[in-house]
């Protein structure tokens, strides 16, 4: 296994840093997420040694994995917050988190969630269309508050990923178009209630490779340089997100490796003061996660065989949306022989897209414990309680200790806030 370090095998059985995973399911059950927290600071520390003695601020992008224990544990380590809706912003000020320290995208944001922000005190808002710059300057002005912006522009670069989560070319829905950007920037300056402090790019996500990060920056800098040229002059230089893991045999593309670059871009192009932002999400959490789950059955036939399991597409959406790969891993393996069989994991809602994995030689049998590893990002965040099955528990291993980070929903839960129609 060289996808999850902090999850290893011990005396056969899979643990997550010094716990058994089968320990685990025995007491809280299954589907279950399991975190562990030092590969959380493992990630952190990829960045942080990367920007040590830079000007830089690195944004956990929230959005990969909103739990609270998560948030507080970057909180403490330092991190700021990339979030895109009310709803996070509050999950933010509930763990701790600095609002000085949280840059606000999103391209539909609602009056209440700039009011809330702008009443918090966030240090930007990456705005995303002219439309949106508008409404801002207005709730801004009406509120007697000045509006700290940067423009999100869309540098038409090809972040050579998954066409649902390349986000940085012109058919895409984010962003201003960065031929468009000097314009709106100047109608930034001379609106009521703005403070123009940056620009901010964000091409992508599960990128393994440095050079469309600097053909944007390239395409950025030319941009800054042009705005100084007409009197626009930036605080800070937000170049997002997107670094991927390792799910199987990816290059993965270190942090280092890639900032070195930006910096000495940055230096070479008389912008060294900017201070550098960054928003990485999955590269942070991705590795740090492990979901959970026991097979029920398994059922043989001619064209298939299948590994029913417990947890399904409204635990983990993304192999039925992005057609992911995530490593399967018996948590007690058997030996694999040449007559073991090749199973498709699936759950047990009703829609045939509901699949974790396909095709996975596994010595299997009904009772069987599987770890889906690489699930700290876009998993738990994007679970829902379709079929009405209620959301998983989640778990943080630290050493060989583990604390409840969220309850497993329970039946009640799930309706207790409806309400039947009177009589006729």
């Amino acid at each position: 296994m060289t996808v999850a370090p902090r999850f290893q095998f011990q005396n056969g059985t899979l643990h997550a840093e010094d716990v058994s995973l089968a320990q685990l399911a025995k007491e809280f059950g299954t589907p279950l997420y399991v975190y562990s927290r030092a590969a959380l600071h493992d990630a952190w520390q990829s960045y942080a040694r990367a920007l040590e003695g830079r000007k830089a601020l690195v944004c956990f992008g929230m959005k990969a994995n909103s739990n609270l224990a998560v948030l507080n544990e970057f909180s403490r380590l330092g991190a700021g917050f990339d979030i895109v809706s009310g709803g996070e912003l509050a999950r933010v000020l509930a763990a701790g988190g600095d609002a000085g320290k949280v840059v606000f995208s999103g391209v539909g944001k609602q009056v209440w969630e700039m009011q809330a922000a702008l009443d918090a005190g966030v240090k930007c808002f990456n705005v995303e269309s002219e439309a949106e710059l508008e409404r801002l300057a207005q709730v801004a002005a009406s509120s007697g508050r000045t509006a700290p912006v940067s423009l999100r522009v869309n540098p038409d670069v090809d972040a050579r990923t998954h066409p649902y989560i390349s986000t940085g070319l012109k058919e895409n829905k984010f962003g201003i178009a960065i031929e468009t950007a000097p314009r709106v920037y100047r109608r930034a300056m001379n609106l009521p209630g703005l403070r123009v402090v940056g620009v901010d790019c964000h091409i992508g996500s599960q990128i393994t490779e440095a050079a469309p990060y600097l053909d944007a920056l390239d395409k950025l800098i030319a941009l800054i340089h042009g705005l100084r040229d007409e009197g626009i002059h930036l605080r800070h230089l937000d170049l997002g997100g997107g670094i991927g893991i390792r799910y199987t045999d990816e290059q993965v593309l270190e942090p280092v490796t890639l900032l070195d670059q930006v910096f000495a871009r940055l230096e070479e192009a008389g912008l060294g003061h900017l201070e550098l932002v960054l928003e990485p999400g999955r590269s942070l959490v991705g590795n740090a996660g492990a979901l959970l789950t026991e097979v029920q059955y398994l059922k043989h036939s001619e064209a298939k065989n299948f590994a029913i399991v417990d947890a399904a597409m409204n635990d983990l959406l993304r192999p039925t949306l992005y057609d992911a790969w995530h490593s399967v891993e018996p948590v007690m393996p058997r030996p694999v022989t040449s007559a073991t069989p090749s199973y498709d994991i699936v759950g047990p809602i009703c829609e045939s897209g509901d699949w974790l994995a396909r095709d996975r030689v596994l010595e299997l049998h009904q009772g069987d414990l599987l770890a889906i590893l690489s699930a700290g990002a876009y998993a738990f965040a994007m679970s829902s309680q379709y079929n009405t099955r209620p959301r998983a528990a989640e778990v943080m291993v630290d050493g060989d200790r583990s604390h409840v980070v969220r309850p497993r929903e329970t039946l009640e839960s799930l309706f207790d806030t409806e309400r039947l129609l009177p009589d006729a």
